[in-house]
């Protein structure tokens, strides 16, 4: 990043068809100092590292046809990202004028008219290879482009031959770190609010009413997968909405023994569980599960096995009610494509205030040779309209996040 005074203001457009390449650092050093203009080769970052080494151009423009760049939050170099029919526009410019110039402003970003929120290409993705179990993500939050700042340790980068970026000021950088303090601060605001959840009840609070959808009202799409709808091993249950999260109606819990259980189930030693626990009293007495009281359905097989065998995996939950006295929910099922989900019962009923209910899911599936992850969801309802706890259901290989 460049700080706001460090203009490139009123320089020399420079495009033709040898130079705009931006991959010859002999041809680009001959050129007159100006603003390079680039041609669109499909290697970005190679273009920026040339434009870096050369001191004679004032500056670049870069451009891309390839959306998942614009979540670009720095450059090397003092440059601009734009489309490439932005770019066509300015070679049209420069080729009907007797002088074309830019000036480029630093500390700015223009987006546009996007679809959002959409998940990044380079967000960590599920499922753990620890705990396929347990879904990873939970959920999504903001984090491309919302800028957090740290300090270098030298020298960074030049303006031009005269403006020195040092490490006296910030660097700025954006992406899952932005979005860790996000959902924290979500977190934070819930447990200020209901200071007797437990944190399980928390990440339930903000899984079961996560959306699912964009502001299109379509499914979000994720920017790693050509734009396809993405999977909640991609998205988790959604993108956090911290005021419904506020009032779930229903939320999983979950209790320390919940979590020994867990880890019993996983072949950890009896040293390594204590290292966790940090504590000599765990109980592996109890029977150990891998099905954690949690807010989604994951169930995994093995694409060697024959395409076609039918598998069963079967979940209990339990569920608190956090909302009003006398209420009833109905549950809605979206079962995945070729997928039998069967749930049991299909209503619950509250008569008071943290009072628990259990369900069972039963979901029989195929495994695929493809090797395909389908996702579809658990919903329940309340009847007067004021409250839906969805969960999602996942059916994919144990491979799905190679």
């Amino acid at each position: 990043m460049f700080p706001l005074n460090a203009w490139v203001k009123d320089e020399t457009l420079i495009y033709n068809k040898t130079l705009s390449k931006c991959d010859s650092l002999k041809l680009l050093s001959e050129a007159p100092r100006g603003i390079i203009v680039c041609d669109d080769t499909g290697f970005l970052d190679d273009q920026m590292d040339v434009i870096d080494s050369v001191t004679n151009l004032a500056g670049a423009i870069f451009a891309s046809k390839d959306p998942s760049r614009f979540d670009l939050e720095s450059m090397s170099c003092p440059g601009v990202l734009i489309s490439t029919t932005e770019l066509d526009t300015i070679i049209d410019y420069i080729k009907s004028s007797d002088n074309p110039t830019a000036t480029i402003k630093f500390q700015q970003t223009v987006t546009g008219k996007e679809v959002a929120p959409s998940v990044a290409d380079y967000t960590s993705r599920g499922p753990s290879p620890n705990c396929p179990a347990v879904l990873k993500p939970d959920v999504m939050a903001p984090g491309s482009l919302v800028l957090a700042s740290w300090i270098p340790n030298g020298y960074t980068a030049t303006v031009g031959t005269n403006t020195l970026l040092s490490s006296e000021g910030f660097h700025l950088i954006s992406g899952t770190s932005m979005a860790c303090p996000h959902a924290s601060g979500v977190a934070a605001l819930l447990r200020g609010a209901h200071w007797e959840w437990s944190h399980a009840a928390i990440r339930s609070a903000m899984m079961t009413t996560a959306n699912e959808l964009d502001s299109s009202m379509m499914p979000i799409k994720d920017v790693g997968r050509n734009f396809t709808a993405a999977s909640p091993l991609a998205m988790g249950a959604g993108h956090v909405v911290p005021n419904k999260a506020m009032d779930p109606g229903l939320v999983y819990d979950a209790a320390p023994q919940d979590y020994v259980s867990l880890l019993c189930s996983m072949n950890f030693t009896r040293s390594q569980i204590m290292t966790i626990t940090r504590s000599k009293g765990y109980d592996c007495s109890e029977s150990s599960s891998l099905d954690l009281n949690y807010p989604s359905f994951v169930a995994f097989y093995d694409k060697n096995v024959t395409t076609g065998v039918m598998l069963t995996h079967r979940f209990r939950r339990v569920v608190t009610n956090v909302g009003g006295a006398g209420a009833r929910y109905e549950v809605k099922v979206v079962a995945p494509e070729g997928v039998k989900v069967a749930v049991w019962p299909k209503s619950l009923a509250f008569e008071k205030k943290n009072e628990q209910r259990d369900y069972n899911v039963e979901i029989v599936y195929p495994s695929d040779g493809k090797g395909r992850v389908l996702y579809g969801s658990i919903v329940w309802v309340e009847e007067s309209g004021k409250h839906a706890v969805r969960s999602p259901i996942v059916v994919a290989p144990t491979s799905a996040g190679k």
